[in-house]
Protein backbone atom coordinates (compact mmCIF):
# COMPACT_ATOMS: atom_id res chain seq x y z
CA UNK A 1 0.00 0.00 0.00
CA UNK A 2 1.16 3.55 -0.76
CA UNK A 3 0.73 5.58 2.43
CA UNK A 4 -0.13 9.27 2.20
CA UNK A 5 2.98 10.25 4.17
CA UNK A 6 5.09 8.80 1.34
CA UNK A 7 3.39 10.79 -1.45
CA UNK A 8 5.56 13.03 -3.61
CA UNK A 9 4.70 15.38 -6.45
CA UNK A 10 3.95 13.59 -9.76
CA UNK A 11 3.39 10.21 -8.06
CA UNK A 12 0.75 8.09 -9.83
CA UNK A 13 -1.45 6.58 -7.11
CA UNK A 14 -3.73 3.57 -7.52
CA UNK A 15 -4.81 2.36 -4.10
CA UNK A 16 -7.51 2.26 -1.41
CA UNK A 17 -8.23 5.11 1.04
CA UNK A 18 -10.91 6.19 3.47
CA UNK A 19 -13.05 9.00 2.09
CA UNK A 20 -13.13 11.13 5.24
CA UNK A 21 -15.22 13.88 3.64
CA UNK A 22 -16.92 14.58 0.31
CA UNK A 23 -18.26 17.88 -1.01
CA UNK A 24 -20.00 18.53 -4.30
CA UNK A 25 -19.03 22.05 -5.40
CA UNK A 26 -19.24 24.33 -8.43
CA UNK A 27 -16.47 26.03 -10.36
CA UNK A 28 -16.83 29.69 -11.33
CA UNK A 29 -18.30 28.54 -14.63
CA UNK A 30 -20.90 26.38 -12.88
CA UNK A 31 -19.25 23.03 -13.52
CA UNK A 32 -19.70 20.40 -10.78
CA UNK A 33 -16.62 18.90 -9.11
CA UNK A 34 -15.92 16.86 -5.97
CA UNK A 35 -13.61 17.97 -3.16
CA UNK A 36 -12.50 15.03 -1.00
CA UNK A 37 -10.34 14.38 2.00
CA UNK A 38 -8.63 10.99 1.88
CA UNK A 39 -7.19 9.34 4.97
CA UNK A 40 -4.92 6.51 5.96
CA UNK A 41 -3.04 5.93 9.22
CA UNK A 42 -0.23 8.30 8.16
CA UNK A 43 -2.29 11.36 7.33
CA UNK A 44 -4.95 13.15 5.31
CA UNK A 45 -4.72 14.64 1.82
CA UNK A 46 -7.08 16.72 -0.33
CA UNK A 47 -8.41 15.10 -3.47
CA UNK A 48 -10.14 16.82 -6.40
CA UNK A 49 -12.36 15.23 -9.02
CA UNK A 50 -12.58 17.82 -11.79
CA UNK A 51 -14.25 15.56 -14.36
CA UNK A 52 -17.30 13.72 -12.98
CA UNK A 53 -17.53 10.97 -15.61
CA UNK A 54 -18.62 7.33 -15.73
CA UNK A 55 -15.19 6.47 -14.25
CA UNK A 56 -16.28 8.18 -11.01
CA UNK A 57 -18.61 5.55 -9.64
CA UNK A 58 -21.11 6.22 -6.86
CA UNK A 59 -19.57 6.51 -3.37
CA UNK A 60 -20.32 8.30 -0.10
CA UNK A 61 -18.46 10.02 2.70
CA UNK A 62 -16.93 7.47 5.12
CA UNK A 63 -16.68 4.84 2.36
CA UNK A 64 -13.42 3.09 1.58
CA UNK A 65 -12.66 3.85 -2.06
CA UNK A 66 -10.11 2.82 -4.67
CA UNK A 67 -8.70 5.79 -6.55
CA UNK A 68 -6.55 6.38 -9.60
CA UNK A 69 -4.93 9.80 -9.52
CA UNK A 70 -1.88 12.02 -9.78
CA UNK A 71 -0.21 13.87 -6.89
CA UNK A 72 0.17 17.59 -7.57
CA UNK A 73 1.26 20.65 -5.60
CA UNK A 74 -1.26 23.43 -5.03
CA UNK A 75 -0.45 26.47 -2.85
CA UNK A 76 2.53 24.57 -1.39
CA UNK A 77 0.39 21.60 -0.32
CA UNK A 78 0.12 18.20 -1.97
CA UNK A 79 -3.25 17.12 -3.33
CA UNK A 80 -4.47 14.40 -5.70
CA UNK A 81 -6.15 14.99 -9.03
CA UNK A 82 -8.40 11.93 -9.21
CA UNK A 83 -9.45 10.40 -12.52
CA UNK A 84 -11.16 7.21 -11.39
CA UNK A 85 -13.00 6.07 -8.24
CA UNK A 86 -14.92 3.02 -7.14
CA UNK A 87 -16.04 1.69 -3.78
CA UNK A 88 -13.57 -0.75 -2.22
CA UNK A 89 -14.79 -4.28 -1.72
CA UNK A 90 -14.47 -6.11 1.63
CA UNK A 91 -11.11 -7.84 1.84
CA UNK A 92 -9.36 -5.35 -0.46
CA UNK A 93 -8.12 -3.27 2.46
CA UNK A 94 -7.11 -3.73 6.11
CA UNK A 95 -9.05 -1.27 8.33
CA UNK A 96 -6.09 -0.89 10.71
CA UNK A 97 -4.15 0.80 7.86
CA UNK A 98 -6.62 3.69 7.95
CA UNK A 99 -6.55 4.47 11.66
CA UNK A 100 -3.74 6.87 12.63
CA UNK A 101 -2.33 5.96 16.02
CA UNK A 102 0.20 7.12 18.58
CA UNK A 103 3.78 5.95 18.23
CA UNK A 104 3.96 5.62 22.02
CA UNK A 105 2.92 2.60 24.10
CA UNK A 106 -0.65 3.10 25.32
CA UNK A 107 -0.34 0.77 28.33
CA UNK A 108 2.79 2.56 29.53
CA UNK A 109 1.20 6.00 29.16
CA UNK A 110 -1.94 4.92 31.00
CA UNK A 111 0.12 3.45 33.84
CA UNK A 112 1.98 6.77 34.19
CA UNK A 113 -1.33 8.61 34.35
CA UNK A 114 -2.58 6.22 37.02
CA UNK A 115 0.50 7.01 39.08
CA UNK A 116 -0.59 10.63 39.05
CA UNK A 117 -4.07 9.56 40.22
CA UNK A 118 -2.52 7.63 43.11
CA UNK A 119 -0.44 10.67 44.09
CA UNK A 120 -3.51 12.82 44.86
CA UNK A 121 -3.77 13.17 48.64
CA UNK A 122 -7.05 15.12 48.83
CA UNK A 123 -9.60 12.36 49.51
CA UNK A 124 -12.40 14.02 47.53
CA UNK A 125 -10.30 14.68 44.44
CA UNK A 126 -8.80 11.20 44.64
CA UNK A 127 -12.26 9.66 44.81
CA UNK A 128 -13.44 11.84 41.92
CA UNK A 129 -10.61 10.59 39.68
CA UNK A 130 -11.14 6.97 40.69
CA UNK A 131 -14.88 7.12 40.02
CA UNK A 132 -14.59 8.94 36.70
CA UNK A 133 -11.63 7.06 35.24
CA UNK A 134 -9.83 4.34 37.21
CA UNK A 135 -12.88 2.37 38.36
CA UNK A 136 -14.94 2.90 35.21
CA UNK A 137 -13.65 0.28 32.73
CA UNK A 138 -15.81 1.51 29.82
CA UNK A 139 -14.61 5.11 30.13
CA UNK A 140 -11.01 4.00 30.79
CA UNK A 141 -10.91 1.86 27.64
CA UNK A 142 -12.51 4.53 25.47
CA UNK A 143 -10.20 7.19 26.91
CA UNK A 144 -7.09 5.17 26.04
CA UNK A 145 -8.13 4.61 22.42
CA UNK A 146 -9.64 7.99 21.59
CA UNK A 147 -8.31 10.98 19.69
CA UNK A 148 -7.92 14.46 21.17
CA UNK A 149 -9.21 16.32 18.11
CA UNK A 150 -10.77 15.93 14.69
CA UNK A 151 -8.00 17.77 12.85
CA UNK A 152 -5.82 20.13 14.89
CA UNK A 153 -3.57 18.07 17.18
CA UNK A 154 -3.29 14.52 18.54
CA UNK A 155 -5.97 13.46 16.05
CA UNK A 156 -5.08 9.77 16.21
CA UNK A 157 -5.86 6.65 18.24
CA UNK A 158 -4.30 7.15 21.66
CA UNK A 159 -4.02 10.89 21.05
CA UNK A 160 -6.30 11.86 23.93
CA UNK A 161 -4.23 9.82 26.39
CA UNK A 162 -0.93 11.12 24.98
CA UNK A 163 -2.11 14.74 25.19
CA UNK A 164 -3.58 14.33 28.69
CA UNK A 165 -0.40 12.74 30.04
CA UNK A 166 1.80 15.46 28.55
CA UNK A 167 -0.42 18.24 29.93
CA UNK A 168 -0.35 16.55 33.36
CA UNK A 169 3.45 16.26 33.26
CA UNK A 170 3.78 19.95 32.36
CA UNK A 171 1.49 20.87 35.25
CA UNK A 172 3.50 18.67 37.62
CA UNK A 173 6.66 20.49 36.53
CA UNK A 174 5.15 23.95 37.05
CA UNK A 175 3.22 23.32 40.28
CA UNK A 176 6.12 23.67 42.78
CA UNK A 177 7.60 26.69 40.99
CA UNK A 178 4.86 29.16 41.90
CA UNK A 179 3.31 30.16 45.20
CA UNK A 180 -0.34 29.52 46.03
CA UNK A 181 -0.65 26.51 43.71
CA UNK A 182 -2.83 23.67 44.96
CA UNK A 183 -1.01 20.76 43.34
CA UNK A 184 -3.84 18.25 43.87
CA UNK A 185 -6.38 20.56 42.24
CA UNK A 186 -4.07 21.28 39.30
CA UNK A 187 -3.20 17.63 38.60
CA UNK A 188 -6.83 16.53 38.97
CA UNK A 189 -8.04 19.06 36.42
CA UNK A 190 -5.15 18.26 34.07
CA UNK A 191 -6.22 14.60 34.04
CA UNK A 192 -9.90 15.44 33.53
CA UNK A 193 -9.74 18.54 31.32
CA UNK A 194 -10.48 16.80 27.98
CA UNK A 195 -12.41 13.76 29.20
CA UNK A 196 -15.55 15.09 27.52
CA UNK A 197 -13.92 14.40 24.16
CA UNK A 198 -14.85 10.73 24.43
CA UNK A 199 -18.42 11.93 23.83
CA UNK A 200 -17.61 14.93 21.61
CA UNK A 201 -15.92 12.82 18.91
CA UNK A 202 -17.01 9.52 17.40
CA UNK A 203 -14.65 6.50 17.36
CA UNK A 204 -12.31 5.76 14.48
CA UNK A 205 -12.31 5.53 11.56
CA UNK A 206 -14.88 8.36 11.49
CA UNK A 207 -13.37 10.54 14.28
CA UNK A 208 -16.01 13.19 13.65
CA UNK A 209 -18.21 15.36 15.85
CA UNK A 210 -21.21 13.67 17.42
CA UNK A 211 -24.54 15.47 17.82
CA UNK A 212 -23.60 16.40 21.40
CA UNK A 213 -20.17 17.41 20.17
CA UNK A 214 -21.79 19.93 17.84
CA UNK A 215 -24.46 21.08 20.29
CA UNK A 216 -22.56 21.08 23.59
CA UNK A 217 -18.82 20.52 23.11
CA UNK A 218 -16.34 18.71 25.33
CA UNK A 219 -15.90 21.57 27.82
CA UNK A 220 -19.58 21.67 28.79
CA UNK A 221 -19.92 17.88 28.75
CA UNK A 222 -16.87 17.44 30.99
CA UNK A 223 -18.17 20.05 33.45
CA UNK A 224 -21.50 18.19 33.60
CA UNK A 225 -19.72 14.86 34.15
CA UNK A 226 -17.69 16.28 37.04
CA UNK A 227 -20.74 17.92 38.58
CA UNK A 228 -22.72 14.67 38.57
CA UNK A 229 -19.83 12.64 39.98
CA UNK A 230 -18.96 15.18 42.68
CA UNK A 231 -22.60 15.24 43.81
CA UNK A 232 -22.48 11.45 44.22
CA UNK A 233 -19.50 11.64 46.62
CA UNK A 234 -20.70 12.20 50.17
CA UNK A 235 -19.39 15.43 51.69
CA UNK A 236 -17.68 16.71 48.54
CA UNK A 237 -17.00 20.41 49.35
CA UNK A 238 -19.11 22.79 47.28
CA UNK A 239 -16.25 25.28 46.74
CA UNK A 240 -13.85 22.52 45.70
CA UNK A 241 -16.39 21.32 43.16
CA UNK A 242 -16.70 24.87 41.79
CA UNK A 243 -12.91 25.23 41.53
CA UNK A 244 -12.57 21.98 39.59
CA UNK A 245 -15.38 22.89 37.21
CA UNK A 246 -14.03 26.43 36.78
CA UNK A 247 -10.67 25.04 35.65
CA UNK A 248 -12.45 22.88 33.07
CA UNK A 249 -14.63 25.73 31.82
CA UNK A 250 -11.67 28.10 31.45
CA UNK A 251 -8.92 25.84 30.12
CA UNK A 252 -9.09 27.24 26.57
CA UNK A 253 -8.08 30.55 28.09
CA UNK A 254 -10.12 33.05 26.08
CA UNK A 255 -13.77 33.47 25.11
CA UNK A 256 -12.91 33.42 21.39
CA UNK A 257 -11.28 30.00 21.80
CA UNK A 258 -14.39 28.46 23.34
CA UNK A 259 -13.88 29.05 27.08
CA UNK A 260 -17.14 30.01 28.82
CA UNK A 261 -15.01 31.59 31.58
CA UNK A 262 -11.57 33.19 31.80
CA UNK A 263 -9.08 31.54 34.21
CA UNK A 264 -9.49 33.23 37.62
CA UNK A 265 -7.34 30.96 39.80
CA UNK A 266 -3.66 30.18 39.30
CA UNK A 267 -4.31 26.46 38.80
CA UNK A 268 -6.71 27.19 35.92
CA UNK A 269 -4.17 29.57 34.36
CA UNK A 270 -1.40 26.97 34.52
CA UNK A 271 -3.74 24.34 33.05
CA UNK A 272 -4.58 26.66 30.16
CA UNK A 273 -0.92 27.29 29.34
CA UNK A 274 -0.01 23.59 29.62
CA UNK A 275 -2.89 22.59 27.36
CA UNK A 276 -2.07 25.29 24.80
CA UNK A 277 1.66 24.53 24.87
CA UNK A 278 1.23 20.82 24.22
CA UNK A 279 -1.31 21.40 21.44
CA UNK A 280 0.85 23.98 19.64
CA UNK A 281 4.08 22.01 20.04
CA UNK A 282 2.39 18.91 18.63
CA UNK A 283 1.38 21.00 15.60
CA UNK A 284 5.03 22.04 15.26
CA UNK A 285 6.12 18.41 15.51
CA UNK A 286 3.62 17.35 12.86
CA UNK A 287 4.82 20.11 10.53
CA UNK A 288 8.42 18.95 10.95
CA UNK A 289 7.28 15.53 9.80
CA UNK A 290 6.01 17.14 6.57
CA UNK A 291 9.22 18.89 5.53
CA UNK A 292 9.71 19.23 1.80
CA UNK A 293 12.81 17.08 1.09
CA UNK A 294 14.02 19.63 -1.48
CA UNK A 295 13.69 22.83 0.56
CA UNK A 296 13.57 21.44 4.12
CA UNK A 297 10.58 23.70 4.85
CA UNK A 298 7.10 22.52 5.75
CA UNK A 299 3.98 23.50 3.81
CA UNK A 300 2.37 26.67 5.20
CA UNK A 301 0.67 25.82 8.49
CA UNK A 302 -2.59 27.76 8.61
CA UNK A 303 -3.13 27.10 12.32
CA UNK A 304 0.33 28.32 13.31
CA UNK A 305 0.45 30.96 10.54
CA UNK A 306 3.94 30.08 9.36
CA UNK A 307 6.23 27.70 7.52
CA UNK A 308 8.51 25.59 9.70
CA UNK A 309 11.99 24.12 9.31
CA UNK A 310 14.19 21.85 11.41
CA UNK A 311 17.00 23.56 13.35
CA UNK A 312 19.05 20.36 12.96
CA UNK A 313 19.09 20.69 9.17
CA UNK A 314 22.46 21.74 7.71
CA UNK A 315 22.16 23.15 4.18
CA UNK A 316 24.88 22.13 1.72
CA UNK A 317 27.83 24.50 1.53
CA UNK A 318 28.42 26.00 -1.89
CA UNK A 319 31.84 27.42 -2.64
CA UNK A 320 31.86 30.99 -3.91
CA UNK A 321 32.68 31.27 -7.57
Amino acid sequence: MRFIQEFRENDHIIDHYLCKSKQSLKTRTGKTYFSLKLQDKTGIIDGKVWEVTRDIQNFDEKDFIKIDGLVLTYQNDLQIKINRIRRSAPGEYAPIDYIPQTDKDIATMYDKLQQFVKSITNPYLHKLLENMLTNNPTVAKTFQNHSAAKNMHHNFLGGLLEHTLCVTEICEFLAPRYKHVNRDLLITTAILHDLGKIYELSPFPENDYTDDGHLLGHIVMCAEMISREADSIEGFPKRLKSLVIHSILSHHGEYEYGSPKLPKIIEAYILHFADNADAKLKMFEDSLNELNPKTQWSPYNKLLNRNITDSAYSPPIHEEE
